[in-house]
């Protein structure tokens, strides 16, 4: 085990994907010999210690390099149930040496040249572009803010490259009329309901239309889930367009698992040239959780801040990655996914506020069956100034059977209390499962409406393989695209 890394060393280190001269070499050679017993070091090319309180992120399967996934637990990490949570463990410990700030950072994803490559020669270079006089005279200065400036003078250029150049700041989206209908109910106070439906495993479409077609009295928006479970269906996009052939506007999701940067950037300009407005950045589900054969699950190219970070410039900058300008820019409504239960309530807000920072303007959260908590969440989310600036929808899921329940309970980032269950089984005993599901989500629904107004803006409706009885369950909810709440 790495000595400050809580964590195993169980990946090997990257290699350089092409020959460096011989004192790069050597280098190279010493930083890995000192930082891997120390950190697990893996040679990424852009090292991040001081920013994540000298745990190294790489230690986390997936990779990412923004904060913790949806399904973060102060127990295991749920792709490799060996070994804890990295990201919990960098969050506790931010947080216990008072450097939780730092984490809000967005920090860039790898550059695949330097991969393998040594930091520390980067940072003797900049070194010698700063002058060792000046930097002892920034060291030892007696204001706290003069040293910090010195100190961040040397590593932030290295960890924030020029094509990059991320920072903690809000950045507020750099238009004013709405580009969806969904952005214009929401900035118009209304309570939203929107709904996630599965894309067919086939080429087959008539039950998808149908579908479609039974929700658009209900609904703003309809997600349509980007390969769940790390299992294939039809993409996002292409239900997204036949959702506008319908007359329904779509939410577009696209999960990091499956995405390179070049692949993000050309698959958002294609849907917005087919009128896709609407865009939900997600990690998604590992590969672990999909049928074998399974395919990498130890690095992604791109996280889901990353995402919305490249996305927001594409769009308010007109720029691509590379630094390229965009002569016609895309126009999206930019969105996230929360969990207000996955982990530690504060760390948890901390992630959120640094979506918000990134780029997310509205929420729609992971599954909630316990409304009553959602205001502690809330109250954190207000604490850290983000709840006039982004928009949320609080996702539920009408049980369908138990079986449905139980497989809720073990799904990342899902709390499902056991008086629930209990309701399900005792529904079981009485074949009455459906209704029980019913009632539970009416329930909730009622429960969340009273939060309108303090933070949340609507519900997020997840059938999870139910999509007929969402006509049901909102009508008996009494929503509707017409339905009109007091704010508190």
């Amino acid at each position: 085990m790495p000595l400050f890394t809580p964590g195993r060393r169980w990946q090997p280190p990257f290699s350089p994907f092409k020959h460096e001269p011989f004192p790069r070499r050597i280098a190279a050679w010493l930083e890995k010999t000192i930082k891997g017993p120390l950190f697990g070091c893996r040679m990424c090319g852009n090292c991040v210690l001081q920013e994540t309180a000298f745990i190294c992120p790489m230690e986390c399967p997936k990779g990412v390099r923004n904060g913790p996934c949806g399904g973060s637990t102060p127990e295991r990490c749920y792709v490799d149930k060996s070994r804890p949570c990295i990201w919990y463990a960098i969050y506790e410990r931010a947080f216990r040496l008072g450097r939780e700030e730092r984490l809000l950072e967005i920090l860039p994803p790898l550059d695949w040249d330097r991969v393998g490559t040594a930091t520390w020669g980067d940072v003797w270079n900049q070194l010698q572009k700063i002058g060792i006089r000046k930097l002892v005279r920034g060291l030892v200065n007696a204001e706290p803010a003069v040293r910090l400036q010195t100190w961040d003078s040397i590593f932030r250029p290295i960890r924030q490259p020029a094509w990059w150049q991320g920072d903690s700041a809000y950045h507020p989206p750099q238009y004013t009329e709405p580009v969806s209908a969904l952005e214009r109910r929401l900035r118009a106070g209304e309570f939203v309901i929107t709904c996630e439906v599965s894309p067919p495993l086939s080429t087959s479409t008539h039950k998808l239309c149908a579908t479609l077609e039974g929700l658009k009295p209900y609904v703003a928006a309809v997600n349509f889930t980007d390969s769940p479970s790390a299992t294939p269906r039809m993409a996002s996009w292409a239900c997204s367009v036949l959702a506008l052939q319908s007359g329904i506007e779509p939410v577009m999701q696209i999960a990091a698992r499956d995405r390179t940067r070049v692949g993000l950037q050309a698959e958002v300009l294609g849907a917005c040239a087919l009128g896709v407005r609407n865009i939900l950045c997600i990690s998604g589900d590992s590969m672990c959780l999909g049928p074998s054969p399974r395919g990498r699950m130890d690095v992604v190219d791109i996280d889901s801040v990353q995402m919305l970070w490249i996305l927001r410039r594409m769009r308010d900058e007109g720029k691509y990655l590379d630094g390229r300008e965009i002569k016609f820019p895309p126009r999206y409504f930019l969105g996230s996914a929360a969990s207000p239960f996955a982990s530690n309530v504060r760390f948890q807000a901390l992630r959120e506020q640094k979506k918000v920072n990134a780029g997310a303007q509205f929420f729609q959260t992971n599954l909630v069956f316990e409304a009553d908590r959602l205001e502690i969440w809330l109250n954190e989310l207000a604490r850290r100034g983000i709840l006039n600036k982004v928009f949320i929808l609080v996702g539920l899921a009408p049980l369908k059977t138990l079986k449905i329940a139980h497989y809720l309970q073990h799904v990342p980032g899902v709390s499902l209390p056991l008086r629930i269950l209990k309701r399900m089984e005792r529904a079981q005993s009485l074949n009455g499962e459906a209704e029980e599901g019913l009632n539970i989500a009416l329930e909730i629904i009622e429960k969340i409406k009273r939060l309108f107004g303090q933070g949340v803006h609507g519900i997020h409706i997840m059938a999870v393989g139910w999509e007929e009885v969402l006509p049901r369950l909102m009508h008996a909810a009494g929503l509707s695209l017409q339905t009109k709440l007091p704010s508190v």
